[in-house]
């Protein structure tokens, strides 16, 4: 197990104990890494609502829950009629095994293609998520639904986590990533998380330009051993890259 931590208690109890143990395919090393923001963002004075897209049994979507502060809430987002019934149900039993009760979250149970903007305004609490993980139908029509909705109620500090970025199975989910931020100049990737593994693949954390310099510095700060000093680069801007590996290939 790689040896990361968000230094939110919480959290990170959760990830110590129990995280493994709801089915997902969300990587701890990304959970880690995002819970560490909720946290800092915490710190900066930022408050606003979570929104999960596509939450399944809640492996990820506790993880961040748990990082909220009194007032705020998440809204977990899916059809919950994959791969049956019952997974809402056990969502809801992983939600009270790990300690969050029922005034800390609440689901909506629908395709949020039916969903317009302020449709998810009029959900959240606070009117505004300061943290959306986008984890839905992985089609273009439909991701490039789900960043508008995200556009539309993120707090002008929030972060937006889009995952299984550069997986293979869906590799034209970036094109619709690079449209929707050529729609939005103000929007940049300010991280890629690298995967662990086939299944727990790469996040790209979105933000709006003014703050991706903030974020960034902490980052590479508090995940320095996991920094690839190489980078990347999307749409001309050279992009944090952090991985469980940080090397560069053998050549040989």
């Amino acid at each position: 197990m790689i040896d990361i931590a968000s230094g939110h208690a919480a959290i990170d109890r959760y990830l110590a104990d129990g995280y493994a143990r709801v089915p997902g395919m969300s990587s701890r090393f990304s959970a880690a890494i995002c819970g560490h923001l909720i946290r800092r963002q915490t710190e900066f004075g930022v408050s606003g609502d979570m929104v999960e897209i596509g939450t399944f049994e809640g492996r990820f979507f506790i993880a961040m829950t748990l990082g909220l502060q009194p007032g705020e809430r998440a809204l977990g987002i899916d059809v919950f009629n994959w791969p049956d019934e019952g997974v809402h149900g056990r969502l809801l039993s992983h939600c009270v095994a790990a300690g969050l009760g029922s005034e800390r979250f609440f689901t909506w149970k629908g395709n949020t293609r039916t969903l317009p903007p302020d449709g998810l305004r009029s959900q959240l609490a606070i009117k505004q998520a300061r943290f959306i993980h986008i984890d839905g139908d992985h089609t273009h029509e439909s991701l490039s639904h789900d960043l508008e909705l995200a556009h539309h109620v993120l707090h002008p500090a929030g972060v937006v986590a889009l995952d299984d970025m550069l997986h293979p199975g869906y590799p034209e989910l970036i094109v619709t990533v690079l449209d929707y931020l050529k729609r939005h100049p103000d929007m940049v990737v300010l991280s890629i998380i690298d995967r662990e593994d086939i299944s727990a693949a790469a996040k790209f954390l979105l933000c709006r330009a003014d703050m991706a310099v903030r974020y960034e510095r902490d980052l590479m700060t508090s995940f320095s051993r996991f920094h690839f000093t190489a980078a990347g680069k999307v749409m001309g801007r050279v992009t944090l890259v952090l991985t469980p590996e940080p090397k560069l290939a053998d050549i040989g």
